[in-house]
């Protein structure tokens, strides 16, 4: 069995035994190449009472290299109106790209998803400046984007 795979089944395993944390539900994992977990932030935030899908993609190269991470945008989800979220649902966070760990897990980036959506205190939170121009161009994976275009810093959220 793969690294990979071994390190997926292991999280999935904790995720079924242990649970997840509070606003975030694992809501497809039929393999080990793609899971779909919800988001809800809790709390008084612009996002309350909103549930938005995660989708996860993994090579054979997970945990060492990040997988690939987008918000799912169909007829039931939408992507979150924020800073570093396209409209495309791709997400601009440096733990996705340059600053990735092997030590971090899906349940841990879904936390810092939702620690990134609950702490956004704008009134009327955009898009990033460049949304247009980034999703007519970007491929469906955003792992796939150029980094040094993708992981520049991104428009701020204060």
């Amino acid at each position: 069995m793969a690294v990979s795979s071994r390190r997926l089944q292991k999280e999935l395993m904790e995720m079924k035994k242990e649970g997840t944390p509070a606003g975030i539900t694992l809501l497809q994992a039929d393999d080990f190449a793609k899971w779909i977990l919800s988001v809800e932030v809790l709390g008084d935030s612009l996002y309350k009472d909103e549930k938005f899908a995660i989708m996860f993609r993994f090579d054979n190269q997970y945990p060492i290299s990040a997988p690939a991470v987008q918000f799912v945008v169909d007829d039931k989800y939408q992507a979150p109106i924020h800073p570093h979220v396209y409209s495309n649902g791709h997400i601009c966070a440096s733990i996705l790209g340059n600053e990735w760990s092997p030590v971090l897990s899906v349940v841990a980036v879904c936390v810092t998803i939702q620690s990134m959506l609950a702490s956004c205190k704008r009134v009327a939170p955009d898009r990033p400046p460049d949304n247009d121009r980034y999703v007519a161009r970007a491929p469906d994976n955003p792992k796939k984007v150029c980094s040094q275009y993708f992981w520049a810093p991104c428009w701020a959220c204060s």
